[in-house]
This record gives C-alpha cells, sequence and structure tokens, in this order.
C-alpha cells in the first residue's frame, strides 16, 4: 500500500473531523460560488477537498479512494497518483464553478470530486472491473458502473437542490479528469478499450451538448 495514499486518507480524515466540530472553519473553506467569485477566496477549489457532509460521507469516500487509489499508483505511479487525485477536486471545483456562476448560493463538499478522478482512472485501466455493492449479490463491470454514474451525475448536475451539498458537477468533472489522464498516459490500453469507454462517455456527450450547445446550465 503506498504511503502517500494512506498520508491523504490520514489528513483528509483528521481535517473532516475537526471540521465536524467547527462550523465557522467549515463555512470558511467549503465550496461557495459566491464567495470564490466575489471575495476572490480561491482556495475553496481545493480546500473542500478535505471537507465532508458527515462520517458517512467521509468513510464512503475514503474506502473509495483506499480500494481503487493503488490501481492509479501501479499504473502511473505516486505522483501521477497525486496528480489525478487534486487535478480532479481542482477540474471538479472549477466545472461547479463555471456551470453554477449565475447561482451564488451554490455550495458543496466532499473528496468526491478527486475520488472519481481515481475511480475512473481505474476504469479507464480496466474496464471490466468487478465493482461490488453491499446490496448486489454479483460485480458490476467497470464501464457498466461508469455509464450510471455519469448518467445520475449529469441529470443531478443539470437539476441542482439548493439544499443539497453534493457536489455532483464536481463528480463529473473529477471523473472526466481521470478519465483523460489515464488515456493520455495510456492510450494503447484506451485504443484496446475504445468501445467500453465509449459506452461510459455517453452521458457526457450529452452533457456537453445541453450545457454548451442549448446552454442548459443549472
Amino acid at each position: 500500500m503506498s504511503s502517500i495514499l494512506l498520508i491523504i486518507i490520514a489528513v483528509t480524515a483528521i481535517i473532516s473531523f475537526i471540521a465536524f466540530n467547527n462550523q465557522q472553519l467549515f463555512e470558511k473553506y467549503k465550496f461557495n460560488v459566491g464567495a470564490i467569485l466575489q471575495k476572490k477566496e480561491y482556495i475553496r477549489l481545493l480546500s473542500a477537498g478535505f471537507l465532508h457532509a458527515d462520517l458517512m460521507h467521509l468513510l464512503f469516500n475514503m474506502m473509495t479512494l483506499y480500494f481503487f487509489g493503488p490501481i492509479v499508483v501501479e499504473a502511473f505511479g505516486e505522483i501521477g497518483f497525486l496528480m489525478v487525485y487534486f487535478g480532479s477536486i481542482l477540474l471538479g471545483n472549477i466545472f461547479s464553478l463555471y456551470l453554477y456562476k449565475n447561482q451564488p448560493w451554490y455550495s458543496a463538499i466532499g473528496a468526491s470530486g478527486g475520488v472519481s478522478g481515481i475511480l475512473f482512472a481505474s476504469i479507464a485501466m480496466i474496464p471490466d472491473l468487478g465493482i461490488m455493492f453491499f446490496f448486489i449479490p454479483i460485480p458490476i463491470p467497470g464501464y457498466i458502473f461508469g455509464f450510471l454514474y455519469f448518467a445520475y451525475s449529469v441529470y443531478m448536475m443539470l437539476n441542482p437542490n439548493q439544499h443539497d451539498n453534493i457536489g455532483h458537477a464536481a463528480h463529473l468533472g473529477g471523473a472526466f479528469f481521470g478519465l483523460v489522464y489515464a488515456i493520455a498516459l495510456q492510450p494503447e490500453r484506451a485504443i484496446q478499450n475504445a468501445l467500453f469507454l465509449g459506452i461510459m462517455a455517453l452521458p457526457l456527450i450529452y452533457m456537453g451538448f445541453q450545457v454548451f450547445v442549448k446552454k442548459r446550465i443549472g
């Protein structure tokens, strides 16, 4: 197990636990469109990745990172892992900022953008990777999970709820970064897995049409 991976998990858990009992800290560093655009608090683009809504939110993200992180470390090294993780957090939040720039109330927290990037970089490398859920007795192929994940995130991103702190757009931006990073660095494997990656990317094509052609933002 990579020491860098364990350090990221430990630091995220410690900061999240501190913020659970410190509302001032939580409010100061969460992703918030108004604070970033009006007050220029750009640190929130990264700091939000170290905050979580509750223990279950934290555990789900860190468990996913723990199980899929080693695949990315093995494929791209520890530096590559860090680039995917933090690049996905940043791109996810920048995409959220663009998407909801006219909704200053929009807030979100969580490492989900980074975790999504790691998950999808793993799926790009092993598209038929079996992903298990507690309530489903058989593993779901990674590319099917990816398709469903993108589809759900696109729907929720286009229909935001003011009281929903889950960063669906950040999930999507992070997953996209991880996918593109893996394809760029391992093009031969991407060509081999082109059909699987194409199926997984269908909701992204729909999102692009809705956001950039029909200008349906938020």
